[in-house]
C-alpha cells in the first residue's frame, strides 16, 4: 500500500531497467515501450526543513547485502537496501519511515520525467559525438574523412572554451521529460512509451511531471 493519495502529491518511484517492448492498442496501432520493474520501495528517511534544510523522502530499493556499518546504522529495523535515493517534494505530511512505495501508485495516461545514467560510449569522435558531417573522401582528403577539420583562429593560443571535440562521451546523468505510461502490469512492471537512460538494469528514478 501506498503511504499517500495518487492525486494531490507528486508520485515518484525507484525502478530498474527491463528490455524494449511494444504494445498494440486496440486500434492496431503499436506503441514502442520500455519495460522497468518499478518498486517495491521502503520510506528509510523522511527530511523535514527544520532538522534537514529542506523537504524530501528517501526511498530504498533492491535488496542489499555487504553493507557499511554507517548504512546499516541509516537503516536500523528496516530491510536492507541497496539503492538509496531522494526525491525532494513539497510536504512529508504523507510519509513516514518505514512505509512501502508500489507501482500501482501510478496509473496509465500519466506523464512523467524519468532521470538515469546513459550508456558509456568511452572517447568517440566529433562524428559521433556531435554529429559531424565529416570531410569529402576524394580530391585530397586522404585521412582526413572524419576529422574535426580547423578549430578557429590560432592567435589566442588556447582552444576555446564550449569547443566541440572529440571526448568522453556517455555515462551522465539524464533526465527524459514528458513520457508515458501506458500500461500498469503484474508484479510492479510499468511500460513506458518510449525510451528511457541506461543500459539494461539500470536503476531509474520516476517522477510525475
Amino acid at each position: 500500500m501506498s503511504p499517500y493519495s495518487p492525486s494531490g502529491f507528486m508520485k515518484f518511484i525507484l525502478a530498474k531497467k527491463l528490455e524494449m517492448s511494444q504494445v498494440f492498442k486496440a486500434d492496431g496501432v503499436v506503441v514502442p515501450v520500455t519495460l522497468v520493474q518499478a518498486g517495491p520501495c521502503v520510506v528509510t528517511q523522511v527530511k523535514t526543513k527544520d532538522a534537514d534544510g529542506y523537504v524530501a523522502v528517501q526511498l530504498g530499493f533492491q535488496p542489499g547485502k555487504n553493507l557499511t556499518k554507517s548504512e546499516q546504522g541509516h537503516l536500523k529495523d528496516l530491510p536492507a537496501m541497496k539503492v538509496l535515493r531522494e526525491f525532494r517534494i513539497d510536504a512529508t505530511d504523507a510519509f513516514k519511515r518505514g512505509d512501502s512505495l508500489e507501482a500501482t501508485v501510478f496509473a496509465p495516461g500519466d506523464v512523467i520525467n524519468v532521470t538515469g545514467t546513459s550508456k558509456g560510449k568511452g572517447f568517440q569522435g566529433v562524428v559521433k559525438r556531435h554529429g559531424f558531417g565529416g570531410h569529402p573522401s576524394t580530391h585530397g582528403h586522404k585521412d582526413q574523412l572524419r576529422m574535426p577539420g580547423s578549430i578557429g583562429a590560432g592567435g589566442v593560443q588556447h582552444v576555446l572554451k564550449g569547443r566541440r571535440m572529440a571526448g568522453h562521451m556517455g555515462d551522465v546523468r539524464v533526465t527524459v521529460q514528458n513520457l508515458e505510461i501506458v500500461e500498469i502490469r503484474e508484479g510492479g512492471i510499468i511500460a513506458v512509451k518510449g525510451a528511457v537512460p541506461g543500459a539494461r538494469h539500470a536503476i531509474l528514478e520516476i517522477r510525475t511531471v
